[in-house]
This record gives structure tokens, sequence and C-alpha cells, in this order.
């Protein structure tokens, strides 16, 4: 068999057209009207020839051209028609443009909905909104103006090549050099496909907006630091560089498409330039210089028309390179695997809240080294297990194949004894409660940020879960106690208070089993005390997986795992694992040292 060759790019125009539907052909009649408005923009200037030459055929007796004034009319009649014919272009290209968007961005959002909850966390918030808003806007102004305004703009020249080698094809030739010319400056500044071309530009423009757009949310989320230390931009360093790569690719550009921009502007200006000379050289030897002279008038009334006729080519050439870049990013989206949904008659289904994994390796999608290897471990339903080990290391990633944020790429991994891909996604998801070290919330009402745990449950389980989370004091600081909305104008929650609410939102959820990743991290020495009161409600009878650098928090774990470059390498219990004096040993005593840090030298007593 032999070697297939690459495959055959898409048309960008087409595959945005199949987001269409049934509107599809609302873009084709788009098109058809518009290329019906070319022929009717070029029918007044044919009117205006007639008129011209039924004057010049009476001269010096005007009163005799009887049919000039008809041709007048028809001239009048032929403009009117032209914008009723571009206004329907353009309603039905704008009904098939919203409908392409709003597609394209369901069709992301559904997809968004079934690729792997790890891809979000290595992804920013920023760039994901830019793909699937901003990419679906470009291709909406594409679809309503542009499309319409390309397909028409290239239907007049062949129009007017036609009509132009009827009255003089020697004009007509010279009047299409400046159309050549200003086609080939637009090819070499926006056709090319090289490194140096107007397409590789466009994909490293849109990649420097969705770095400043990813760049930018960090950098307002991170205002209250910066002015909290007097910092300036420069203090956020990817947002600076994003600035500056933006400025000088756009520099760069700029000073390459100077030249061929020139020559560009200059030849779609210069046409009725070229006629003149030519003109008076044919006007030398015209058999018939009336004739000859209203012929002329002719090419000299169309030659205005080549300004914004190659205007609207640039801009809609333009657009298609945008088009074409935004389906490339939506791709980026589109193409992430799924997660594979096991089939109804193929599911099982949990019995108990156990967790194991088996010979589990995985790796980041893009990335040449794993992020765990061969890792085998076993949580028995009911045990509380730690994860340790240094920054890095794999811990998290460990815990995330457990909901299935990741799937593993060999072993595998069970929660109740059954493969997590043999269990339907709602019932694992369900099964399993998360507490993150920076749980978000949503604008919302506490009472509905915690009803996000269990949707269906009673004002009355809202309240009491708010009280097992320690969370009556956040409750009674505000005068709208659990209808308060969360961001509202002079609603404030510390990290700490915001943690408190999200274990709410895990203690009504009622999972079996509760993953907690460095739920302690940001908690002032208060906070912590009423977020452990809470945890200890909140795992009581419950699976456990802790991930903790905090290595006091785990001291009294039924089982702790050493994580360390992907890989489990110390197991046991605390006492254990300090008699054996491995990296477990040491990581005990740096952080038994550092809790008893004292400041020497200097008096300590408050003033």
């Amino acid at each position: 068999m032999g070697k297939e060759g690459p495959a055959k790019k898409k048309n960008a125009i087409l595959e945005l057209l199949g987001f269409a539907g049934k509107r599809r052909v609302l873009a084709y009649v788009g098109c058809g009207l518009s290329i019906l408005n070319a022929v009717l923009t070029v029918m007044p200037l044919v009117c205006v020839w007639f008129v011209v030459r039924d004057l010049v055929s009476v001269y010096p007796n005007w009163a005799g051209a009887s049919s000039a004034a008809m041709w007048a009319v028809l001239a009048v009649v032929f403009a009117v028609l032209g914008i009723i014919v571009y206004f329907g272009a353009l309603m039905a290209s704008h009904l098939a443009a919203f409908r392409i968007a709003a597609n394209m961005r369901k069709a992301m959002v559904r997809h968004v909905a079934r690729i792997p909850m790890g891809y979000f966390s290595v992804h920013s918030s920023g760039e994901m909104r830019r793909v699937i808003d901003g990419c679906a806007g470009q291709t909406e102004d594409l679809i309503a103006h542009k499309l319409p305004d390309f397909v028409g703009s290239f239907a007049t020249p062949v129009i007017f090549f036609v009509v132009a080698f009827l009255f003089d094809w020697r004009m007509g030739l010279l009047c299409l050099v400046p159309i050549a010319v200003s086609f080939a400056a637009m090819w070499w500044m926006m056709g090319r496909e090289d490194e140096k071309g107007g397409r590789h530009f466009m994909e490293l423009y849109q990649a420097a907006l969705m770095r400043m757009s990813a760049a930018a949310t960090e950098y307002v989320r991170g205002i209250p630091v910066v002015k909290v230390f007097q910092q300036t931009v420069l203090s956020f360093k990817a947002f600076h560089e994003a600035i500056i790569d933006y400025r000088d690719m756009a520099t760069n550009y700029t000073e390459y498409c100077r030249r061929p921009q020139v020559v560009q502007l200059v030849a779609i200006n210069s046409t009725f330039a070229v006629l003149v000379p030519a003109g008076i050289a044919l006007a030398s030897v015209a058999p018939d210089f009336p004739a000859f002279l209203i012929d002329f008038l002719f090419y000299a009334f169309f030659s205005a028309m080549t300004t914004t006729m190659m205007s609207k080519v640039m801009y809609s050439s333009e657009a298609v390179m945008i088009a074409e870049d935004a389906l490339r990013r939506m791709s980026t989206i589109m193409e992430v695997a799924p997660i594979v949904e096991v089939e109804s008659a193929k599911a099982l289904h949990l019995k108990e809240a156990s967790i194991e994994l088996s010979g589990v390796s995985f790796s980041y999608p893009g990335s040449r080294e794993p992020a765990l290897r061969d890792v085998s471990l076993s949580v028995p339903a009911g045990a509380t297990v730690a994860l340790v080990g240094p920054s890095g290391g794999g811990k998290s990633t460990l815990a995330s194949l457990v909901p299935r944020f990741w799937d593993a790429d060999e072993g595998s991994v069970l929660v109740g004894g059954v493969d997590v891909r043999r269990i339907p996604a709602e019932e694992l998801m369900g099964a399993v409660s998360f507490v993150f070290q920076d749980d978000r919330l949503f604008k919302r009402s506490l009472a509905d940020n915690v009803r996000a745990g269990r949707p269906n449950a009673s004002d009355a389980e809202v309240l009491a879960a708010l009280h097992a989370a320690q969370c009556d004091d956040i409750i009674a600081k505000f005068p709208d106690g659990v209808n308060t909305v969360v961001g509202k104008a002079g609603v404030y929650l510390s990290g700490g208070e915001r943690q408190r609410i999200a274990l709410a939102r895990a203690i009504l959820k009622g999972a079996p089993i509760v993953v907690l990743d460095e739920a302690t991290a940001f908690a002032d020495p208060e906070n912590e005390a009423l977020i452990q009161a809470a945890l200890a409600t909140l795992c009581e009878d419950k699976t456990v997986l802790m991930i903790a650098h905090r290595l006091s928090t785990v001291v009294n774990a039924d089982r702790i795992f050493v994580v360390d470059r992907g890989s489990v390498v110390e197991q046991g219990a605390h006492e254990e694992l300090v008699a054996q004096g491995g990296l477990y040993a040491r990581m005990w005593r740096d952080y038994r040292t550092s809790a008893t840090w004292r400041i020497e030298g200097g008096d300590s007593r408050v003033a």
C-alpha cells in the first residue's frame, strides 16, 4: 500500500459554512445578491456612457438626444436597485453569520464539557475565553460583511472585463494592468505562506493577543499585591514580555509591508494616470475621435471604482486569514481527546469507596517527561491516606487521576474495585468531593454556593452544612446572612472564609471519597483551627486522600505515601517512616527545625 500524501487543506469559508446549519443557504443567497449588486453597480456607468454617447452624437443640437433622459433614469434605477440588493445581501449574510458564531460557541462549549478537567489546570481562563468567544466573533464579521464584499469585489472586475472589451480592448487591457499590480502587492503582503507572509503573521498576531489576554487576566487578579508592595507592571514579567513581543512583532511586520503597501496604494489609484497618456497616444490614430472620446470617458469613470473595489478585496483577504487562524485555534480545543464515556450497557457501579492504583504511568499532553511512573498504591474504604513529597513530585497529578481529571496512559485506577473508565461520569463525580487550596466561589449567594454540592438540598440542610463547616461567624457578619451575594460591592471573604464555604459545599455533597489538596495552605492560624474542625466533620467515616506539605497535618494518617519524581519512594505510618531514616525522615526533621525557629538578637517585647 502506497504512502498517503499530505492531508488536503480545508477551505476556511466552507468549513465555517458547515456551522450554519439550515441557514447555510442564506450565506449563498448573500453571495449571489452581492454578485448581482456588482452587476448593478457597473450598469449606471454603462447608462452614463449611453447618455454621453447620445449627447456627443447630436452636438450641438442637445435637444436631439431623445434617449439621453431614458438612460439617465435607468442609471438612477440601477443605482437604487443596487442599494436594495446590497441591503438584502447583508441581511442574508448577517443571519447566517449569527448562526455560525452561535453554533461555533455551542460546539466548543459542548466539547469543553467533555474534555478532561485537568485540561483547565494547564490552560488559563483568559486563553480559553479568547478562543471560545473571540474566534467566533472574528468569523462572524467575515461572514456578515467581508464575504459578500469579497465575492462582489471579485465579480466587479470580471464584469468590467467583459464590458470593457466590448468598447475598446486596448484601454480595457490598460485598466487591468494597475489591478494586476495591486493584486501582486497584496499577495506579497498577505497571501504568502512562508515565515514572512501575511498568514504566518496572522498566526503570530493572534498568538500574541492570546498571551496578552492571559497575562492581563493574571495581572488584574494580582493588582492588590502590586499596590500593597508598590510594584509596577514589571513585577508581572509575563504581562510585560507579552506586550513587548506584540509590539516588536507588529512593528517588524509593518516595516516589511511598507514597500508593497505603497506599491498597492499607488497602483489602485493610478488607473486614470495610465489612461491619460494612453488616451493621448490612441486619440492621434483614432478614425472616429468623438466615438473614441466617449469610450475614453467610460474608462475614466470606471477607474474611480478600482480604489474602492481593491480596498474591499484587501480587507476581505485579511478577514479570510483571520478566519483560518480562528479555525486553527478552535481546533486546539476541538482536537483535545474527550473523556470516553462508558456505554450504559457496559457500565459498572460503585459498591464501596476504596481507591487503588496499579502500575499507573501518566504524561501531560505535550510533555516529554512522565509525571507519574509505574505508581501502585491502595487506600482501603474509610481510611485516611496522605501524599507528601517535594513540590512537583506528582502528588496532585496522582490525586487527579481518581476522579478522571486525566486518564492514565498505562495501568489502571480503581474506585470501589471498578476501573474508573467503566464508571458513568456522573456517578464517579458524585462519589468524590474535592477541597483545593484555592477553591473558587460563584458570584451568587452563600447559600447557592453551598447548594452547588447538592442542588436539591433544602434550606435547612444548607444551614446545617454551613454550621458544620464553622461558617456561623461568616453568616453573622453580613446583614443578608446566607443570601449575601459573593463578589457584590462591600462583600469580601478572606481566603480562609472562602475555604470554609467550600468545605460546607463538600459536607453538603456527602460523597464517600474526599480529596484534600493543601486545604489549609493559605489559612491564618484562626481560620486554620476552624478549617480543621470542619475537615473533621467532612472526613468522618469517609475515604480520604490528603495532599499536604505541612507534615503536622498528616501524622495521624493511616498510611503515608512519599511521592518524588513521579514515583512512590516510601510508604508507611508516620512513626515507621521516621524510623526508616529516608526522604520522609529528612522532611520531618526539616519541618520540626523550621517550627522551632526563633528570632535571635534584639528585644522581642512589644513597646
